[in-house]
């Protein structure tokens, strides 16, 4: 059986974890208004190192709510992984939204340059005129 806490250790813990919460949320706050800056969008390598850091902030959260206050670090391993592995497939589909809506916008701005552009038509060139009754020999 697992050690069981008493109710002030279980409140510290509790105000340990929302702490912790709090920290990690802040920290990604000011990474999130640093990459914001214009100065910041001149380093591509600063940009992209920022990015990167609240990716993982933000899994790590997830992680802590998940095994901390979901209890799930007090499970056995099965139950722990069958709820972990539905939360990896739809950061999958979180993926493949945002690559899909990337070639969609790809797609549309290919579209609205091909309407922008200008058709160039040659008079002596039929292709494209209306034929009307008066064109047609019958005989």
């Amino acid at each position: 059986m697992a050690d069981h806490l008493s109710y002030e250790e279980s409140t510290k813990a509790v105000w340990k974890g929302l702490g912790l919460l709090a920290g990690v949320t802040l920290v990604e706050v000011v990474l999130s208004l640093l990459k914001a800056q214009d100065w910041a969008k001149d380093m591509g390598w600063l940009f992209g190192l920022l990015a990167i850091l609240i990716i993982v902030l933000s899994i790590y959260k997830a992680y802590f709510i998940i095994y901390e206050f979901m209890h799930m670090s007090y499970e056995v391993k099965g139950l722990a992984m069958s709820v972990l592995l539905p939360t990896l497939l739809l950061l999958w589909g979180v993926i493949a939204f945002f690559w899909e809506g990337s070639a969609w916008k790809g797609n549309r701005e290919l579209i609205q340059e091909r309407n922008r552009m200008e058709v160039q038509t040659d008079p002596a060139d039929p292709v494209g005129t209306v034929i009307t009754d008066e064109d047609y020999i019958i005989g």
